[in-house]
C-alpha cells in the first residue's frame, strides 16, 4: 500500500490502521506506536482523552497540527481555522468530522476510507468523554 500524505507527512496505511486501533483503546498497539518512529501517534491517543502532559508533548515536539486536530474534534473553531490557514486540509476535515460535521465526513469518505475510519473513531471517543462529563451521576458535588 502507498503511504498516505497528510500535507508533508507520510504515514504508511498499516500505521494509520494501527493508529485507529490505538485510538479505540488497543493498548498493545498504542504501546507499539509509542516505541516506534511514529511515537506522536501513540502520544496523540493519550492527548485525545485529555492527558495534559501528552498535549504539552505534542506542542513541544512540533506536532501542533495533531494538537489542533484534537482541539478541532472538541469543537474549537479556532483550531479549524488554524488547520485551514496552515494548509492542513485533511486534518481540518478530520477535526470537523470528529465533531460530527456531515460535510467533512462526506469529504473524507470520498477521498480516503482509512482517514474516514480514524475520524469516526475519534468522534466516538470524544462522544464517550462528553457523555461521561454530562452524566449527572458522575459529577462531583
Amino acid at each position: 500500500m502507498k503511504p498516505i500524505k497528510i500535507r508533508n507527512l507520510n504515514y504508511p496505511a498499516k500505521i494509520l490502521l494501527a493508529w485507529k486501533e490505538a485510538i479505540g483503546g488497543n493498548k498493545e498497539i498504542r504501546t507499539f506506536l509509542l516505541k516506534s518512529k511514529y511515537k506522536e501517534l501513540g502520544v496523540f491517543c493519550f492527548a485525545l482523552i485529555n492527558d495534559k502532559s501528552s498535549r504539552e508533548w505534542l506542542l513541544k515536539n512540533n506536532y501542533a497540527h495533531l494538537l489542533a486536530l484534537i482541539h478541532g474534534v472538541e469543537g474549537k473553531t479556532d483550531a479549524w481555522y488554524w488547520l485551514k490557514k496552515n494548509e492542513f486540509t485533511t486534518l481540518f476535515h478530520m477535526a470537523r468530522g470528529g465533531d460530527s460535521w456531515k460535510e467533512s465526513l462526506d469529504w473524507l469518505k470520498e477521498r480516503d476510507k482509512i482517514l474516514y475510519g480514524i475520524t469516526l473513531q475519534m468522534e466516538k471517543i470524544k462522544d464517550e468523554i462528553d457523555e461521561k462529563n454530562n452524566d449527572p451521576h458522575k459529577i462531583n458535588p
